[in-house]
Formats: C-alpha cells, sequence, structure tokens
C-alpha cells in the first residue's frame, strides 16, 4: 500500500470503530443507567433501539449521501455527530435526554460505515482492495471483542457515563487523518437522494417499535394503536416508494433473486436472535445474577472470540459444499443454545448453566454468518454490490430493533 493507502485504511478502521464499540458498552451499561435514572425495562429498550431505529432506517440512504455530498465529507460530519451525541450521552440528566441522543448517534453511526467502505473501495481495487476490507473486518471485529470488556471496567471503576467517552479517542484520530490525508472529495453529479423514502421507513419502523416497547406499559390505548397503525401504513408507504421510484434505497428487484431474498429474511432471524440474546444476557447478569458490569462484559466474550477465529474457516468451508449444510445446522445450533439457556436457575453458575449455552450458541453464529453473507453478496451482480450489502446491514439492524422493542410484550414485565 501507499502512504494515502494506509491512511485510508487507518481512517476506515477508526471510524467504524467508533460505531462498533458505542454498540457493544451499551447492553454493559444498562443497569447502570437504570439505577441512576430509572425509567425500567422500557427505557432500556428505548436507550438500545433509538440507537438502532435511526441506524437501520438511514443506513440504506446513506450511500447516496455519500455519493452526492462527497464521501470525506460525509465522513466527517458522521464523526462530529457521532462524538457530540456521545458527549450529550454522558451528561444526560434523565432517560429522555439519553434517548434522544442515542437516536443522533445512530444517524451518526449510519453515515459512517458505508463512508468508511467507500473510501476502501474507491482508492484500492482488486486483490489489494481484497486484503483491505479484510483487514478492516478483522480490526471491526477486534473492537467487538474489546467493547463490552472495557465498557464493564469503565462501568465498574468509574460510571456508566464514562463509558460513553471512550470514543473521543478514536473520533479525534479520525479527524487528524483525515486533515493529513489531505484528499479531494469526489461527487457523483447523477446522484439523488430519496428523502421521501427515507422519511416513510423511519416513520414506520418508529411508529412500530412504540407500540411494541409501549403496550405492555400503556396497553393498547389510543396513542398506541395510532403509533401502530401509522407506523404499518408508513412502511407499506415505504415498500410502494420502494417499487415506483426511479433510484430507490432498497430496489425491490433484488428480492426475486432467490438466494438474496431467503438469504435477508434468515439475516432477520439470526440477528433478531443475537440482538435479544446480548440484551437479555447483559440485563440479567446485572440485574438478576448481581455480577458486576465487567464480569458480564466478559461472559458474551466468548461468542465473539469464536466469530473471530472461526469465520474464516465457516466461509472456507461453505466454499467447499455449499452455504445450504452450515445455514441450515447454524440455526439449529443457535436455536439448541437458547434452550439450553432456561436451565439458568438459582443459585447462578456461569460455568455450569450459562457458558455450555453461550459456547453452542457462538458456534451456531459463526457456522451461518460467513455462509450467509457470501450467499447474498454471491447471488448478485457485482455493480449492485454495495447496495446488496447496504441491505443486509439494513435488514441486520432492523432485525435487532424490533426483537429487543419486543421483549415486553414476551415478557409481559416492565422491568427485569
Amino acid at each position: 500500500m501507499t502512504r494515502e493507502q494506509r491512511l485510508v485504511l487507518a481512517i476506515a478502521v477508526l471510524a467504524t470503530v467508533v460505531a462498533f464499540l458505542d454498540s457493544t458498552v451499551v447492553n454493559v451499561a444498562l443497569p447502570a443507567i437504570e439505577r441512576e435514572l430509572g425509567g425500567g425495562l422500557a427505557a432500556q429498550q428505548w436507550i438500545v433501539d433509538a440507537y438502532l431505529l435511526t441506524l437501520g432506517s438511514l443506513i440504506l440512504v446513506a450511500g447516496a449521501v455519500s455519493d452526492v455530498y462527497g464521501r470525506i465529507r460525509v465522513l466527517r460530519v458522521g464523526i462530529v455527530l457521532f462524538g457530540v451525541a456521545s458527549l450529550a450521552i454522558a451528561l444526560a440528566p434523565d432517560p429522555l435526554v439519553l434517548i434522544l441522543a442515542r437516536g443522533v448517534q445512530g444517524i451518526g453511526g449510519a453515515l459512517l460505515v458505508p463512508s468508511s467502505l467507500a473510501l476502501i473501495t474507491s482508492n484500492m481495487s482488486g486483490s489489494l482492495q481484497a486484503k483491505a476490507i479484510g483487514m478492516w473486518t478483522a480490526l471491526t471485529s477486534a473492537a467487538l471483542l474489546a467493547g463490552p470488556l472495557v465498557g464493564g471496567i469503565f462501568v465498574d471503576l468509574l460510571s456508566w457515563r464514562w463509558a460513553f467517552v471512550i470514543n473521543v479517542v478514536p473520533i479525534a484520530l479520525v479527524l487528524w487523518l483525515l486533515a493529513v490525508l489531505g484528499q479531494r472529495d469526489v461527487r457523483r453529479p447523477d446522484a439523488t437522494i430519496d428523502l421521501p423514502g427515507a422519511l416513510l421507513c423511519a416513520v414506520g419502523l418508529g411508529g412500530i417499535v412504540f407500540a411494541l416497547i409501549e403496550q405492555p406499559r400503556l396497553g393498547w390505548n389510543v396513542g398506541v394503536v395510532l403509533a401502530a397503525v401509522c407506523g404499518v401504513l408508513a412502511f407499506a408507504g415505504f415498500l410502494v416508494r420502494q417499487r415506483l421510484a426511479a433510484q430507490p434505497m432498497m430496489p425491490l428487484v433484488l428480492y426475486r433473486i432467490r438466494n438474496f431474498g431467503w438469504g435477508n429474511l434468515a439475516t432477520f432471524f439470526v440477528y433478531g436472535a443475537l440482538g435479544l440474546n446480548s440484551f437479555v444476557i447483559g440485563v440479567y447478569l446485572q440485574q438478576g445474577a448481581g455480577l458486576p458490569a465487567t464480569l458480564a462484559g466478559l461472559a458474551s466474550l466468548p461468542i465473539s472470540i469464536l466469530m473471530t477465529i472461526g469465520s474464516s474457516w465457516a466461509g472456507s468451508l461453505a466454499g467447499r459444499i455449499g452455504p445450504r449444510v452450515p445455514m441450515t445446522v447454524g440455526p439449529l445450533l443457535m436455536g439448541a443454545a437458547s434452550l439450553l439457556m432456561l436451565f439458568v436457575t438459582e443459585p447462578f453458575n456461569y460455568w455450569t448453566q450459562l457458558l455450555p449455552g453461550i459456547l453452542l450458541f457462538g458456534v451456531g453464529l459463526t457456522v451461518t454468518v460467513s455462509p450467509l453473507t457470501a450467499a447474498i453478496l454471491g447471488a448478485i451482480d457485482p455493480s449492485h454490490s454495495g447496495i446488496a450489502s447496504a441491505v443486509n446491514n439494513a435488514v441486520a439492524r432492523i432485525a435487532g430493533l424490533l426483537a429487543v422493542a419486543m421483549l415486553g410484550m414476551i415478557t409481559g414485565e416492565c422491568s427485569i
């Protein structure tokens, strides 16, 4: 790599680490936030879902925004927005301010990840590009490994507020490296932004999520029913818009491709399970089992380790035997692991009650993800790989969003 390409890779990695670190830290910090600010389960759900809501609904349009205004400018705006929102969270006096700041973080995150990858693909090609994306994947996976542990240490030794200031250092480094890079932005004069589609998607998901989270607390009152109906109608309008728009955010024609359509359906359920699993384990270990945040952060670490070690092997295996067997066996293992976790009882013992299920869940997830991603993107013409990747990423985030939102209805409780 040239010096400029190394700078691009460093910027892309650090910018993505900012978003990934925060998404892993928050589950460890939730119980401490609830103890200080209150709000019960509904507030904890909104703290997670406010971020996923804006991220999931805007990540599709973020690519178009980068094309219109330039990748570097959008990346700079996203990183600053994320940093300001992180400081607002650290200073939040009540759950409402924190939830609103998390929503702003999601907007920043939606601008960061697509712009980061676009920087790599626009500055490198061929085998060098593949190598750079591999390094990007490995280094950002390390952030997923470190997030729960670092967040838990901050929560236990300082405060949950400091856990959200972890990102200050990588944010400052990204801004400095962007200044050092000094690269001119590239814009596409023919690119457009589908603002009606983005608005319909955000309103649709927002209404549905509001109804799912608030129904256990408020019942099916007028406000909840109205939010649910408006959400469903708006999301239906979003789908119609994608069918008719000249440059849709999510081209529905892609779903006619069998592996893409069924693969995204599988993605929805797999990542929904992952999002719900992470939320429940992080909260239960602290509020139910009484573990400190650091140990709660360490508890799910085996899943990330297994994915880091085994994802390449799983991808190679799928390349030899095809994706169907791994994509069948993996979710079955994840389901068996979830059933195994039902045997958690008092007195709680992590090693005999929870770890076996976590390990089995990690194996199932590892066996599933690489073949699933390869099957989805491999079914698409390379010229559409960018939008296909963005759609798959959005489906994964929306799955976690809805799974966490439904927790109150599943448990029938307003607090854990």
